[in-house]
């Protein structure tokens, strides 16, 4: 895996300039190409993150791409707070709910279903699913259905207290993680040898075999574009974002929509990655992408919106409606069920994404 001076270097300085250039230049010609550039960044983006993440080992690499992803999301999201007042007090509940939604409906499903097609039967650790699932669950209740049943004040906000406490105890369990996945049950993240069911190797799975790992100073050097890419994919969501909501508003959808489209920009980098994951056979890889990647996206962005919220005083919405209550007990519910043998099929990939389509129907639909 050699870092070559090639598209995936020039791709995310070339999307920089093209956001330059369209924040000082409105122009329909050059939103088609900053929809381009956005398209080429996400998989320049994959491509350093597998860099970085061969170099630095599991689960380290993809605790790597997880966590540059979600604070740049996180910045997105209190930018767009900050320049809309009060009127997007929801917006980071639909993005994070969606974010949830898109990691453990999507990408999960996606990848349970194209890796089982590839290889029939694929292997997990359950202790390290078990164990963010049991996070997952307990952040989401905490953070965006408690809410609508507090008193202090009426729901679905929080009170000063009550969202410093919130904000704390996310920081926590996030943080407890990070340093059970990282140092002491690291091993519960480590992915088994790939070895498939199939009988002998096609060419695709022998371009997918082990490489050696990367040097230091390549490294260094796709860590450095990788958040380039980063950078570029979200300045250019933002930018993109004016005519995504004028889309959805044409389109007479809900608001709502707009915090699936951030959070599907956002995690596309984080989806590739999985993906590939799961087609060379290495489930746990995906499966701490997709799972890490919503841990961190409540466990980092309801701190930061919370603190921005109380300096500011712009309130912030956490409570899901009812229908998206019910949505996110379904998802928690089919997860700790499908993903508590440590062994996947097509049948667990299928109900994922039949959860996850019923999601986005009913956002569009309400």
């Amino acid at each position: 895996m050699k870092l070559k001076l090639d598209w995936t270097l020039v791709t995310p300085i070339a999307a920089l300039v093209v956001l330059g250039a369209a924040a000082m230049i409105h122009s329909n010609a050059l939103l088609v190409v900053s929809a381009i550039a956005l398209a080429l960044a996400v998989f320049a983006a994959v491509h350093h993150a597998e860099v970085v993440a061969h170099r630095v080992g599991e689960p380290f690499g993809t605790l790597v791409l997880a966590i540059a992803v979600t604070v740049i999301e996180v910045a997105l999201i209190v930018s767009v707070m900050l320049s809309g007042g009060p009127e997007k007090a929801g917006l980071p509940r639909d993005t994070v709910f969606a974010a949830i939604m898109i990691c453990s409906g999507a990408i999960v499903g996606l990848c349970l279903l194209v890796g089982s097609l590839r290889h029939h039967v694929q292997e997990f650790q359950l202790q390290g699913a078990s164990a963010a699932l049991a996070i997952l669950c307990a952040l989401s209740v905490l953070t965006m259905v408690l809410p609508n049943f507090t008193s202090t004040i009426p729901g679905p906000a929080l009170s000063t207290s009550q969202l410093i406490f919130v904000g704390v105890i996310s920081l926590v369990l996030y943080v407890t993680f990070v340093f059970v996945q990282t140092i002491r049950h690291r091993d519960y993240f480590l992915p088994f040898e790939p070895v498939s069911v199939t009988e002998g190797r096609d060419a695709d799975e022998e371009d997918e075999a082990p490489h050696a790992p990367p040097g230091n100073g390549e490294a260094w050097l796709a860590l450095v574009f990788l958040l380039l890419s980063l950078v570029s994919v979200v300045g250019l969501a933002k930018l993109l974002s004016p005519a995504v909501e004028a889309g959805v508003a044409a389109a007479g959808a809900p608001e709502a929509v707009v915090g699936v489209v951030i959070a599907a920009l956002v995690l596309l980098p984080e989806g590739l990655a999985a993906l590939r994951a799961a087609r060379a056979n290495r489930l746990q890889t995906s499966l701490n992408l997709a799972l890490g990647s919503a841990l961190a996206s409540i466990g980092l962005t309801i701190p930061t919106v919370a603190v921005v919220s109380i300096v500011i005083g712009q309130p912030i919405e956490l409570g899901l409606a009812p229908k998206e209550i019910t949505m996110l007990a379904l998802t928690l519910l089919v997860s700790v069920i499908t993903l508590g043998t440590g062994r996947s099929t097509v049948l667990q990939g299928v109900v994922h994404l039949v959860i996850f389509a019923s999601f986005l129907f009913l956002s569009v639909v309400p």
